[in-house]
């Protein structure tokens, strides 16, 4: 009866803190609405990307309040040997992959031998992942082998290459961004993207 008694009132403090604590929380992102991105608009990024070879593109950039957050998609061909100065880096950008399909090796480390920065001018500053380097190689690199139904988070500031393609591989692409460098895209831009890049 006692060790009842003493669990209920460690309930009811534990309830009456966790309530006193949420009190004056407010979201950091105050009346936004959800997006929606449908497979249909998916399965046009995909078309576009099988047509044209490779694509990097962002399907929406979206104002969470105190950050930013860019849903895109990624393809890539074949690739037997990375290209020179491929290692890439992001400042201020996370990035999270979700394989869709095809097969990779990827290399990552925060350790870039040789970092040159990108210019300003660049796309993938400009409209993709904001300022970072390329360099020419990665000291103790950990190496993922990517394949359908993977997930690969890669912290802003850390390199990652890819060093092998099989056949292909396209991605499903979340980039945090924090300090909202990357411009805003709405579904409108998205569908005029698409309609312009038709074939």
């Amino acid at each position: 009866m006692r060790t009842s008694i003493l669990v209920s009132a460690a309930i009811a403090v534990a309830f009456l803190v966790g309530r006193l604590s949420a009190q004056g929380v407010e979201p950091s992102c105050k009346l936004c609405s959800a997006v929606y991105i449908p497979a249909s608009e998916v399965e046009q990024y995909v078309a576009l990307a099988h047509a044209t070879n490779p694509i990097d593109q962002q399907m929406r950039s979206i104002d969470l309040g105190r950050a930013r957050v860019q849903v895109a998609l990624v393809h890539r061909n074949e690739l037997d040997a990375p290209a020179p100065r491929s290692v890439a880096e992001h400042d201020l950008v996370s990035e999270v992959y979700y394989i869709l399909s095809g097969s990779g090796t990827n290399r990552t480390s925060p350790e870039i031998v040789d970092p040159q920065r990108r210019p300003a001018t660049d796309r993938a500053v400009r409209d993709l992942n904001g300022p970072g380097t390329n360099g020419a190689d990665l000291r103790n690199a950990e190496t993922q082998q990517l394949k359908a139904g993977d997930v690969l988070v890669i912290p802003a500031g850390t390199g990652h290459q890819f060093t092998k393609i099989d056949d292909h591989i396209t991605y499903l692409m979340v980039r945090v961004d924090p300090d909202k460098v990357v411009p805003l895209m709405d579904e409108a831009a998205s569908r005029k993207y698409l309609e312009q890049n038709r074939r």
